[in-house]
C-alpha cells in the first residue's frame, strides 16, 4: 500500500508535529500547547497548535491515550472525534476528568492520538423496506445477560 501525506502547518511556537511513537503504532501522538487544569467531572478543550491538511478521502480520528485513561481517568469526550477532510483549523481535544482529583495538562504532554483513515463514499437511497436478517431490530443489550433475563 502506498504511503499517503498528511501536511500539518504550526500554528504555535509550542506545538510539536504529530509522531507514531513506535513502527506499527496506528495512531500519531497530539501534544498540548497550553497549562490546563481539568476539575473532576470537568471538560476542556485542550489546543495543538496545528492545522492540517489530510489525504483525499480519508479523516482523521481523535482517539483517547489508554495510559491517561488507566492512571487519571482521563479521556477524549467525543471519541472518536472526527476530523473532516477539508477541515482546515486547529485541531483542538475535548479531554474529561472523570477522576477524583484535579489533572494538570501541561506543554509538550502527550492527551490523545490521532488516527487517518479511509472514508467509504456512499450515495442515499429512500425505500419502504429492509431485507430480513436474524439479528432484525434487536438492539441495545440485545445479546447480553439481561436481555437473556427478561
Amino acid at each position: 500500500m502506498k504511503q499517503k501525506k498528511i501536511l500539518v502547518k504550526k500554528i504555535s511556537s509550542f506545538a510539536i508535529l504529530p509522531i507514531y511513537a513506535h513502527p506499527g503504532d496506528a495512531g500519531l501522538d497530539l501534544t498540548s500547547v497550553e497549562e490546563v487544569i481539568i476539575s473532576p467531572g470537568s471538560t476542556k478543550l485542550i489546543h495543538t497548535g496545528l492545522e492540517i491538511q489530510l489525504p483525499p478521502d480519508t479523516e482523521a480520528q481523535i482517539r483517547p491515550r489508554s495510559g491517561l485513561a488507566l492512571k487519571f481517568s482521563v479521556t477524549v469526550l467525543n471519541t472518536p472525534g472526527t476530523i473532516d477532510e477539508g477541515y482546515r483549523g486547529e485541531i483542538g481535544v475535548i479531554l474529561i476528568n472523570h477522576g477524583k482529583h484535579d489533572f494538570q495538562v501541561s506543554v509538550g504532554m502527550k492527551i490523545a492520538q490521532m488516527v487517518v483513515k479511509p472514508v467509504l463514499k456512499v450515495t442515499v437511497e429512500e425505500v419502504t423496506s429492509l431485507t430480513d436478517t436474524q439479528r432484525g431490530s434487536n438492539g441495545f443489550g440485545s445479546t447480553g445477560e439481561l436481555a437473556k433475563k427478561s
